[in-house]
């Protein structure tokens, strides 16, 4: 059995709760961040790509940040898992797994925005601020909530929480907490993501029924 999306249902795999099945998953499908919340909130994406993005007028906007979605899904996948990803992929995408096609593309998106969320909540929560003494270590003072922050400040907030745990974990010989590199698009592509949930929840409040399509 594989986790997956189909319709609105989302399939959780549980044999990936046992660390070594998921580190022989991660090997086999060259995906080195694998876990069970980040693959759920990835398959939450494909989802969520129908209620927010399908039929809206938001579409041309995502075929011009992600591609277009018309293009062959199986065959997009196939390709990707008997080539790899293209050789730029870390210029122009979130993650490898996102080059295989944009709904793709736009799921890791979506997962990685959640990510970054969470855990920049966590730190709010716990009063955590980064004010490293070496020169190239980027700081920041976590004294706002993430749901009220605009992406550029997600980011900045991101780069100097991550730089600093992925240091921690390092001296722990662990590997790194975020093992990725938000490029110009990928910035970009979590923008529109953190605009259509925004402007759903908004519409939610305001009492309007087709919010998830606005």
């Amino acid at each position: 059995m594989l986790t997956g999306h189909a319709g609105g249902v989302i399939t959780i795999n549980l044999a990936e709760a046992d660390d070594a099945e998921r580190e022989r998953r991660r090997r086999q499908m060259g995906e080195p961040y694998r876990t069970l919340l980040g693959h759920f909130r990835h398959e939450i994406g494909h989802y969520y790509w129908d209620r927010l993005v399908a039929g809206t007028p938001h579409l041309e906007e995502f075929r011009r940040l992600f591609g277009d979605e018309r293009k062959n899904y199986a065959q997009a996948v196939q390709d990707h898992y008997a080539q790899g990803a293209p050789a730029d992929w870390a210029e122009r995408f979130i993650s490898a797994y996102a080059s295989a096609h944009p709904w793709e593309d736009f799921a890791e998106s979506f997962a990685h925005y959640f990510h970054i969320v969470d855990t920049l909540e966590t730190a709010h929560v716990f009063g955590l601020a980064v004010s490293p003494r070496l020169p190239q270590g980027p700081g920041a003072v976590f004294d706002f909530h993430p749901r009220d922050a605009d992406t550029k400040q997600l980011v900045e907030a991101w780069v100097a929480l991550t730089f600093a745990v992925n240091a921690i974990n390092r001296s722990m010989g662990l590997h790194d907490l975020y093992p990725f590199v938000l490029n110009a698009p990928a910035v970009a592509k979590l923008g529109f993501v953190a605009q259509r949930i925004g402007s759903a929840g908004a519409a939610l409040e305001r009492g309007t029924a087709a919010a998830p399509a606005a």
